[in-house]
This record gives structure tokens, C-alpha cells and sequence, in this order.
């Protein structure tokens, strides 16, 4: 079997916060409208996902990613449409497996749930669940999720959700099964659930330094195996911060300006420092978290960190804080046209190299 090319794409939190440099926030309408484009540019230049992440505050858009994604399928042609994530703790996995199986349709195959557990807290009281249930309400509502893929007609029963005895769930998707991937922070628990279970694992990696998440790729291969899975099969992916432009001053300038904003507001939140500009540099370089840079410096860290990972996936957050609509839409370019045919490049000469 031929290895499928290694995979390139975006993701975004449809953030709402004030333009870095004017001080000014676009309306929500405009917001969105602007979202769509860049994903539709996205599929133009030939990357191979775009991932919306579901959030319950005010400086993010996308409560309900799927709607969103739905309104993207009918600008886009070929790209992946993904949550990035769904924080599936706090829904309804009947109504995510029918919101995802209607964007299927809606895109001819091409959705896929990114489920997780999410970096905020917002959404269990919205919803009415227990922060102390937390883990519990993950591990249920993924089984009967994946229960969803697998039959028409269901009986299934929980401890928070009323259960459900020989019900079909509609629509069907055009996947069988729907692609179901699972996001993961760097807890060695949530790697070993999605290695048993032979799903898809996305590791996000926004701090520190990449090789010390390599043993987590081990883990996660060692208990595929365990779990009678072939890990050869299983596609990872590494999702991190960045951005690119023709220049890296200005790619880190833009950028910094940007993510401090909303970086420095969950600080305040959590009880963190505030970012210096030092340390966002310093998580720029080869060896850093963070993807700022010219596209040259962009193909070198993603190759660097495929050397150390072997996964088949790379998705770049590029506006972690609002960017300035162009400049946005120019990164995109950068990322389709000059490095992601670079990378797939020199990534497949290598599993050539390897399987021959």
C-alpha cells in the first residue's frame, strides 16, 4: 500500500478580539464572512484541512462549528472539514454525530470530529454539567459517539445520558465510519485511550520544547499494539501555534502583537505571567513550540519535528488573536503554495526511502 501524502492545514478559534494594531474589532458578520474566505483560500491553494474549534466566550465566534464548517463546504471543493474540537464532555454525542453526518453530506465526505476535552470550562455550566464529571463524561460520551459510527439503529444506556433503546440516528454519512479523531493536551491517559481504541490521535503542542512529547508518541504506538491495532495505520498529527510571512521580523511582530492580547487575558484568568516578547522568540525557534517565521523556517521546524514524530499530519493555528485580514490571507498563500509542497516532498522521499 502506498503511504498517502503527509498532510497540511489550518485551524482557527474564529477569534472576535481587537485588530492589534487600529484597536478596532470587526463585527461578528464580517468576522465570519472574512473566516469563510480564508478557508475557501485554503482549498485553493491546495492545503488538506481546515479545523474550527468549538469555544463559549466572548472573544471567540464558533460556538457551533459544524454550522460554520457546513457554510464553508459549499465555498470548498477538496479540504478536510474538521472541529478542532468538539468539546464532546459538554454535548449531546447523538446531535454531534448528526450535525457532523449532515456536513458529510453537505461536502461529499469530507467531515471529520476532532473530539476533546477542551482548555475551557465554560461550556459545563452552559450546558449543565459537573466539572467533577469531567473525565468520566468524556470516556461515556466517546463510546456511545463511537457506538453512533458503527450501526443505523442503537441500544445504549450511561450514567449522564438518558438512554437509548433500538433508536436509528439520522442521516447517514457519505465515511463509513465518519472519521473520529481524538485531541489531546500531553496527558498520558487520554494517549493510551486513543491508542487502545485504534483512533486517530492529534497531539497540540503550544509550549515547550517538541522532543519532550516524543515518549508520547511511543506510548501511543506501544498501546495501538496492545490493543490488537496496527500503529502503521494510524495517522498522528501535530497541532501548533504560528505564522508565517516573506519575512520572519515581521511574521514574529504581527504575530506577538496579536497573541498577546488573548494570551495575556486567560493569563490574567489562570494566574500566568504576562508573554514577553523575549519568550515568544525564544518559542519561535527551531527547537521551540511555536511556527513564526518565513516559509524556509517553517519547512525546517516541520521537517525537524516529523524526524522526532513520524506523524502524517500538521495543522497551524495562524491567528491564536485577531490578524489583520490580508496579512492572514497571505499566510495562507505562503503555507499552500511554498512550503507544504516542500514538505510533502522531501516527507514522502523518506517513507520511500524507508519502505524500499
Amino acid at each position: 500500500m502506498e503511504p498517502k501524502p503527509f498532510e497540511i492545514g489550518i485551524y482557527s478559534f474564529a477569534e472576535l478580539t481587537p485588530d492589534p494594531f487600529t484597536g478596532q474589532t470587526v463585527s461578528p458578520e464580517q468576522r465570519l464572512r472574512d473566516l469563510v474566505e480564508s478557508a475557501a483560500l485554503a482549498d485553493q491553494v491546495g492545503l488538506d484541512v481546515f479545523g474550527l474549534g468549538e469555544h463559549h466566550r466572548q472573544e471567540f465566534l464558533a460556538s457551533s462549528p459544524a454550522l460554520i464548517l457546513a457554510s464553508i463546504a459549499e465555498r470548498t471543493h477538496k479540504i478536510r472539514l474538521s472541529s478542532a474540537v468538539t468539546v464532546l464532555s459538554s454535548d449531546d454525542p447523538v446531535r454531534v454525530f448528526q450535525d457532523f453526518a449532515t456536513l458529510d453530506l453537505l461536502s461529499n465526505g469530507r467531515a471529520e470530529i476532532m473530539a476533546g476535552r477542551g482548555s475551557f470550562i465554560e461550556s459545563f455550566p452552559l450546558f449543565g454539567y459537573e466539572l467533577d464529571d469531567y473525565n468520566e463524561l468524556f470516556e461515556e460520551k466517546l463510546g456511545l459517539l463511537l457506538k453512533l459510527r458503527e450501526s443505523e439503529r442503537i441500544t445504549w444506556s450511561g450514567q449522564h445520558r438518558a438512554p437509548v433503546q433500538d433508536l436509528g440516528v439520522y442521516p447517514r454519512p457519505v465515511q463509513n465510519p465518519l472519521p473520529v479523531w481524538i485531541a489531546v493536551g500531553g496527558t498520558p491517559e487520554s494517549v493510551v485511550r486513543a491508542a487502545t481504541l485504534g483512533l486517530p490521535m492529534a497531539l497540540a503542542i503550544i509550549g515547550g520544547m517538541p522532543e519532550r512529547f516524543a515518549p508520547l508518541f511511543e506510548l501511543y504506538r506501544e498501546y495501538a499494539r496492545r490493543g490488537g491495532h496496527d500503529p502503521t495505520q494510524l495517522p498522528l498529527s501535530i497541532n501548533s501555534h504560528g505564522f508565517i510571512a516573506e519575512d520572519s521580523r515581521e511574521a514574529a511582530d504581527l504575530s506577538f502583537a496579536s497573541s498577546a492580547i488573548i494570551m495575556n487575558r486567560i493569563g490574567r484568568e489562570r494566574g500566568w505571567p504576562p508573554m514577553s516578547r523575549a519568550q515568544y522568540d525564544a518559542a519561535a525557534t527551531l527547537r521551540g513550540a511555536n511556527f513564526v517565521g518565513n516559509p524556509e523556517q517553517i519547512i525546517e521546524k516541520i521537517l525537524f519535528q516529523q524526524k522526532i514524530f513520524g506523524h502524517q499530519r500538521f495543522l497551524l493555528q495562524l491567528s491564536v488573536g485577531t490578524m489583520p485580514h490580508n496579512k492572514m490571507m497571505r499566510a495562507i498563500e505562503l503555507l499552500g503554495t511554498e512550503v507544504a509542497p516542500v514538505v510533502r516532498k522531501e516527507i514522502g522521499s523518506r517513507v520511500t526511502t524507508v519502505t524500499t
